[in-house]
């Protein structure tokens, strides 16, 4: 499947949505959870904020948030696999109904402009068709002053130990062990949309030229997975 063909993406997401939360954690050896909790802990969300979630897929970013903020009001998650939406209505159904749901694309959101206090995208940024037009229509949809964070694989330029590792991490443990539940050609894609996915320096030059007043970019994982930070 070739990086940016959007439909093939959004089909991907639907096939893989029933085990995805299972596979990540044994991808993660469960450490996603941290990762994202410390992305929270950056950001700190407040209660009474208006918070989206950006490719929130089967929400457990979303269902994060709302246990950070000790509620599920005012957030919002976005997604276009439709299947991956039925298992966060699912998850959510008995304590985080509020949560809003929308099957859509985030390019094109169809929100107000400066509507948000705040945005959140875990692992979306690199399936986007293009991660200037995200970044772009993050910007257009958060309040002045609205602060974002975006986590995602880290990008390596050239050749590097920790660029070495992670091809073998991908290569060797990831995809034989999603083809042992019928999904190794789904998982392949991480490693092919790592190739043109911009670096951390490239993602900060993209949010600047996209209207964000700040953004920096840290890494953690040892250097696998990084965080763009902004604020509009």
């Amino acid at each position: 499947m070739r990086p940016g063909n959007t439909k093939a993406i959004e089909e991907m997401f639907n096939s893989i949505s029933s085990k995805y939360d299972f596979l990540n954690d044994i991808f993660s050896f469960g450490l996603h959870r941290l990762w994202k909790r410390k992305l929270l802990d950056i950001l700190n969300p407040t209660f009474g904020e208006k918070w989206i979630d950006l490719c929130c897929g089967t929400g457990d970013m979303s269902i994060l948030l709302a246990k950070y903020m000790n509620s599920p009001e005012n957030i919002t998650g976005i997604d276009s696999a439709s299947q991956a939406l039925l298992v966060a209505r699912k998850r959510s159904k008995q304590n985080y109904s509020s949560i809003e749901w929308i099957n859509g694309d985030v390019l094109e959101t169809n929100f107000t402009s400066n509507q948000f206090d705040g945005l959140l995208m875990a692992y979306g940024l690199r399936n986007l068709s293009s991660s200037y037009a995200g970044l772009r229509e993050a910007f257009r949809i958060l309040k002045p002053g609205g602060r974002a964070g975006i986590l995602d694989f880290r990008s390596f330029e050239g050749s590097s130990l920790k660029g070495l590792f992670q091809k073998i991490y991908l290569s060797i443990y990831v995809v034989p062990i999603a083809s042992l539940f019928g999904l190794g050609k789904e998982y392949s894609y991480i490693k092919k949309s790592l190739v043109n996915f911009p670096s951390g320096e490239k993602q900060i030059h993209l949010a600047l030229s996209a209207g964000f007043k700040k953004a920096k970019y840290q890494t953690l994982a040892m250097g696998q997975m990084g965080i763009l930070l902004l604020e509009a």
